[in-house]
């Protein structure tokens, strides 16, 4: 994620990123390290603060124990104990104040500098002076505080990357190379170039992005589609790198490699979103660097309010403002968007929903209306059948559909692969022929079987009455018929199949409040039976693809937030147009690339997914905004003293805590952010 624009930049703990690598290459370790200096200093600063505890002369009187543990010299022994706490435990946030000030964005690391060393010049000075009045123990608290506090937090904000971890571990080191001569060798799957025959065994992970070339499985794309069930795969068929495959062997042709692989794919888009601007991040950010500000000058008014106005003296005074610079660091504000923003990417990259854009992704949480493309989006782009009529009554609807799968079974025609592809079974023929224009015929079961247009029965003057034929020519289907033995015995209506789960998205949709329209190049009759069918509000048909964009800008017109759903290259204008483009993950390339977001399972309700999870996103972003701002607008009164008259007073080291617990609590609010499950069933 960029920083650039944060105000917690200069804090490590701030930096949240996905691995630009797999693990192996150590993509990500710098945050892991990063911990492990936070706590390797904790424990040393702990380890301190027992000592300094001990030879505290305020903790002494407390405890009654003055006579007891106090020895010559021993306020020079603690203040270099405490010294060493200063330098040691109070680097990281030194180096950051030192980094804010030459970068000129004064945030946390400033505050909590400026804190911890006021309060140790000032008791240096004191020791100096030979005074027992010192923040030595108040110091070595806080920061012990402090780094505890970061350790906890990093950890917690480690974990927002843990889902683009797994992504990136997905792919295996080692891949078994298949020889021309049979042989089988291993080898780096980062020699791959692409053209190899790669073996895959039962139970192991696709190396790379290819083609099956033999064997047939079932495998499992759940951790890069979000598709829950393995999905069974043959020769010709495409394999991602990545997934898992079931019970078979597999012998694949390698396609894709490296940068150019799916799972490559994803891991950018997700480090582009989490690097895309976020509106609400840049109120966030502007918030904390005026609460950085506020809170240096709080600071200062309250030494000088305690000092000047009571008679509580500088010591008092001083303890105040340190308190008061502490309590107020800017962190979980900073924090609040940007846990959020990593959260939900990795979620949604774990689930097949690709945002490239952030600012379009909010957008998303205010559509009020969704435009559909028909084929390819709401349909699958292929024929299939959708009636059988039977009019004779010595056949059934399978033999129907079996006398002309038989036929048809020789031509490439889209229409006869619908109907082999839906067919019971097919059966040999013979003389097989076409009619040129109006279908063709052969010798089925030792009957002639022709499969034919209703051109066909028009030039033979058949005459076709039966009214169930206009209901399904009015739909806009395609009939085609059956004649055995010059007899006609049924028809056989296909059309464009409308997805299984259509239905179920537009209710969804409509349930959220979203007007649902679909905007196709196809004839209104067609358009029309999709649209009742799926229960869709509004249908635009017959609409050339220069004019996608442009029915887009009119519906924009009508004070509607839109969003566009397409998967072809006449689809990228109207996708551009769009407040937000939602590209269906199977369609060109040109669509993905002009599209804010895109659905690599090619399914409607992963448009109900996406919606729903901008709208959580946004509401986890709003939770954490108000915590981190109500937190400081009660704490930073409370640390300047404002209950005082009422016996409540916060010390420093309860300040850091109270810092902290603020940043964690924004850092597990943000974990909790879910994706609703059954809006990505299949």
């Amino acid at each position: 994620m960029d920083h650039s624009a944060h105000t917690h930049q200069s804090d490590p703990a701030a930096t949240i990123s996905g691995p630009q690598t797999k693990p192996s290459a150590h993509g990500g370790h710098d945050h892991t390290d990063m911990i492990a200096e936070y706590r390797k200093r904790f424990w040393v600063v702990l380890a301190a603060t027992g000592p300094i505890l001990a030879l505290a002369p305020m903790i002494q009187g407390w405890l009654g124990l003055t006579d007891v543990l106090r020895f010559p010299g021993d306020r020079y022994v603690l203040a270099a104990l405490s010294s060493l706490v200063f330098f040691y435990g109070g680097w990281p946030f030194l180096k950051g104040f030192w980094r804010e000030i030459t970068t000129r964005d004064i945030g946390m690391m400033t505050l909590i500098s400026v804190a911890i060393t006021a309060a140790y010049a000032y008791s240096m000075g004191m020791v100096a002076l030979g005074s027992d009045e010192t923040f030595f123990w108040e110091l070595a608290t806080l920061i012990a505080v402090m780094l505890l506090g970061h350790w906890i937090e990093m950890k917690s904000v480690l974990g927002a990357g843990r889902a683009l971890e797994k992504l990136a571990a997905l792919m295996p080191d080692e891949a078994h190379l298949v020889a021309e001569d049979g042989s089988v060798s291993d080898v780096s799957v980062s020699t791959l170039t692409g053209g190899e025959h790669l073996l895959i065994k039962p139970g192991e992970k696709v190396p790379a992005d290819g083609i099956i070339i033999k064997g047939e499985s079932s495998l499992n794309e759940s951790m890069l589609t979000g598709e829950s069930k393995p999905i069974f795969k043959g020769a010709d068929a495409e394999v991602i790198g990545g997934s898992i495959n079931g019970e078979g062997s597999l012998t694949i042709r390698v396609d894709k490699t490296g940068d150019e692989t799916f799972l490559s794919s994803v891991i950018k888009l997700v480090q582009e979103a989490q690097a895309s601007k976020s509106k609400t991040q840049d109120l966030a950010n502007t918030a904390a660097k005026w609460l950085t500000f506020i809170a240096l000058g709080g600071g200062l008014s309250t030494v000088l309010f305690w000092t000047l106005f009571t008679g509580q003296g500088f010591s008092f005074a001083m303890a105040r403002a340190v308190t008061v610079m502490v309590i107020a660091c800017p962190h979980a504000l900073g924090l609040a968007v940007p846990l959020v923003v990593a959260r939900s990417t990795a979620i949604a990259a774990t689930n097949g929903l690709l945002i490239r854009d952030r600012t379009a992704f909010e957008e998303a949480r205010k559509i009020n209306a969704i435009i559909f493309d028909k084929t390819g989006t709401l349909t699958k782009g292929e024929f299939g059948i959708t009636d059988t009529l039977v009019f004779d009554t010595a056949f059934t609807e399978d033999e129907v559909i079996a006398y002309a799968a038989s036929i048809e079974a020789h031509s490439e025609h889209p229409i006869a692969q619908g109907i082999v592809r839906d067919a019971p079974e097919t059966w040999p023929v013979d003389k097989f022929k076409a009619i040129p224009g109006k279908g063709a015929e052969g010798v089925v079961k030792d009957r002639n079987v022709k499969v034919v247009s209703p051109g066909y029965l028009r030039d033979q003057g058949l005459v076709m009455d039966d009214p169930r034929f206009e209901t399904l020519s009015a739909q806009g289907k395609t009939v085609v018929f059956v004649l055995i033995e010059e007899k006609l015995i049924g028809a056989i209506a296909l059309a464009d199949i409308i997805r299984e789960e259509s239905a179920s998205a537009i209710s969804q949709l409509q349930a959220m409040g979203i007007r649902c329209i679909m905007l196709t190049g196809d004839n209104k009759q067609v358009a029309d039976w999709v649209a009742k069918e799926i229960g869709l509000d509004e249908v635009i048909a017959e609409v050339l693809p220069e004019q996608k964009a442009e029915k887009v800008r009119e519906i924009q017109s009508r004070g509607l937030i839109v969003a566009m759903i397409g998967d072809g290259v006449n689809d990228a204008p109207a996708l551009a147009q769009a407040n937000v483009g939602i590209a269906i993950g199977a369609g060109t390339d040109v669509a993905i690339e002009t599209a804010d977001i895109i659905l690599v399972r090619s399914s409607p309700s992963d448009v109900v997914a996406i919606i729903g999870l901008a709208r959580a996103t946004y509401s986890k972003m709003m939770q954490n905004l108000v915590w981190a701002t109500g937190y400081n607008a009660f704490a930073i009164p409370a640390a300047a003293g404002v209950f005082f008259p009422w016996g409540l007073i916060l010390m420093p080291a309860v300040g850091a805590v109270l810092m902290s617990a603020s940043t964690v609590i924004c850092a597990v609010n943000a974990q909790l952010l879910k994706l609703n499950r059954k809006d990505v069933s299949a």
